[in-house]
């Protein structure tokens, strides 16, 4: 063989600019080992142990109920659609927000899911150091580095990553919270910390922002599914099963506990000899999936935007992100989380409302800048940022995803009213 035919093969093509072509869509088990691998992680455990410590357990379990069934019926519609096209976001986006208006909400969340690819690396160099006392910025340049040649393998080495890594979280997670319980503590009836309340629907938002950016942009892992039905398999496997079972872990770690810590990784640690090493590749595995996957996202949807190859994007964007890292993204987490439930999930209800609902029947990318999505968009968003500041104990993302459902679907109906109206006066 070729040494030109082995890079095509470990290069195949990304399809940053067309539709992934029907013979060369994935295997189930390959699109459902690219959604599965990126929830279950050690920022989901620390998620579940902030709810479970400001809710207490059974409220704690509720609100990641909720959370994760919201975003299985949102990240389910939007992936569905993206199996039915082949579309990546940048493209599914252009159905709705115009040829060029798409540009909008593809650089946006192309660009903050670098921020999350900083933070996951930062969240590297921080537990590095926090347990062996070993230089963060290093740590951070070393982990960053490898989490970009991962992603540059494009979507195979997401799956493989997927594969590797949800077997590792499985048997340490389980581990680490059976460790955890081992203290004697009753984990049922822990009540929560009195002193760190949390409003219950701010804990089920706190789930969906965790996902809000790469959910929205499903479409990048599911239109290489065969299917709809294989792309929504692949949805379930990741919402609410893989995720769940991440905020569990967590949870429980931190009833057990009586802290708001989730630390899969500290847990393991502690227990020292070879378990150290093994907690260090769980570290680097386990981040090194939601880092490929988020920086996947941003190369894929800026390459669209730039007309520029996927991987020509990583290694800019990477670079970046890890700047962004070492000067210490990772100290604005919740803020990342609040923006993202209050400006993203209209982006990806509109686009399903556009797309399911109000003109199920266009199939073309047509007109430069459609302006009714972008203006339900803004009720959205301003709705739910009122009820952030207004109404703090309500969910900024289901008022979001409502205000935005509703002010789409009225204008459209206004829109279609309009239309024929001025075609009869011409």
């Amino acid at each position: 063989m070729s040494h030109a035919s082995e890079d095509s093969e470990l290069f195949e093509s990304e399809y940053e600019h067309t539709p992934v072509p029907a013979d060369k869509r994935k295997s189930l088990l390959s699109v459902m080992s690219v959604w599965v691998g990126f929830p279950m992680i050690i920022t989901g455990a620390v998620t579940g142990a902030t709810l479970v410590h400001g809710l207490g357990f059974m409220r704690g379990i509720l609100a990641m109920v909720l959370g994760n069934g919201l975003l299985f019926a949102y990240v389910g519609l939007l992936s569905m659609l993206g199996a039915k096209d082949g579309y990546n976001f940048s493209l599914q986006a252009s159905k709705t927000f115009g040829r060029k208006g798409y540009m909008v909400s593809s650089a946006l969340l192309s660009t903050l899911v670098i921020g999350w690819f900083a933070v996951q690396t930062g969240l590297t160099g921080v537990s590095m150091g926090s347990a062996f006392g070993v230089n963060q910025v290093l740590i951070v340049v070393i982990a960053g580095v490898l989490y970009l040649l991962l992603t540059l393998l494009g979507i195979k080495a997401l799956s493989i990553i997927g594969i590797i890594s949800v077997p590792l979280f499985l048997v340490l997670g389980v581990y680490s919270a059976v460790e955890a319980v081992g203290n004697g503590q009753t984990v049922m009836s822990y009540a929560g910390n009195p002193d760190s309340p949390l409003a219950f629907w701010v804990g089920v938002t706190l789930v969906f922002a965790l996902f809000a950016d790469s959910g929205t942009m499903t479409s990048d892992f599911t239109r290489w599914a065969k299917n709809r039905n294989h792309a929504l398999i692949a949805t379930f496997a990741a919402f609410p099963i893989s995720n769940l079972i991440a905020m569990i872990v967590g949870g429980v770690i931190a009833a057990a506990t009586l802290s708001g810590s989730g630390d899969v990784f500290g847990v393991i640690v502690a227990k020292g000899g070879f378990l150290t090493w093994i907690a260090v590749l769980f570290l680097f595995v386990n981040l090194g999936t939601v880092c490929s996957h988020c920086l996947y996202n941003g190369a894929v949807g800026w390459s669209h935007i730039t007309g520029t190859k996927m991987r020509t994007m990583t290694i800019v964007l990477g670079l970046i992100g890890i700047l962004v890292a070492a000067l210490g993204i990772w100290g604005y987490f919740i803020n990342w989380l609040n923006l993202l439930g209050v400006i993203v999930p209209p982006i990806g209800t509109i686009i399903i409302m556009d797309q399911l609902v109000t003109r199920k029947a266009s199939t073309a990318i047509d007109g430069n800048i459609r302006y009714q999505p972008f203006v339900a968009w803004g009720i959205g968003s301003a709705a739910a940022l009122f009820a952030n500041y207004q109404f703090p104990s309500v969910s900024t993302a289901i008022c979001g995803i409502i205000i935005s459902a509703i002010a789409y679907w009225m204008i459209s109906k206004k829109s279609s009213v309009v239309a024929p109206k001025t075609a009869a006066a011409k």
